[in-house]
């Protein structure tokens, strides 16, 4: 990884085409075009991440050991330090608060379950104990 290059938003976004298409997990940058046609989940999922932060998607995924070496053959380069890229919520990929950020908005997210039910339940307890069934 000595001879790594730093890759910017501009060179991220430029290679997206089958014929050079470079993929962002985890601040490094792949060149995933010799595996596109290989991959078992179809060329789709992956030209529909490129020219953003892929993180989120390859790791929701669950990708096999096997996987995450031949990943490592494919390896390119740095993404920038400073680079702006927008992930799937919108936040900066290269913020440090983005991470707080989507939890709190997960956690937000679940409220959102949780409340409704849990009025629902308290709606149908009231309603067999205040109809005499007890």
């Amino acid at each position: 990884m000595s001879d790594a290059k730093i890759i910017t938003y501009e060179g991220l976004k430029a290679n997206n085409t089958k014929e050079s298409l470079y993929v962002l997990i985890s601040q490094k940058v792949y060149n995933v075009s010799q595996f596109i046609d290989e991959h078992p989940g179809g060329d789709e999922v992956i030209l529909a991440e490129t020219g953003k932060d892929a993180t989120e998607a390859f790791e929701d995924v669950g990708h096999s050991d096997e996987a995450r070496s031949i990943l490592k053959t494919l390896y390119i380069g740095e993404f920038e330090k400073d680079g702006v890229l927008k992930t799937k919520s919108g936040y900066d990929s290269s913020s440090s608060s983005s991470h707080a950020v989507n939890t709190a908005v997960q956690q937000g997210s679940n409220m959102m379950y949780f409340v409704p039910l849990a009025m629902l339940g308290a709606y149908f307890a009231w309603r067999y104990y205040s109809s005499g069934s007890v």
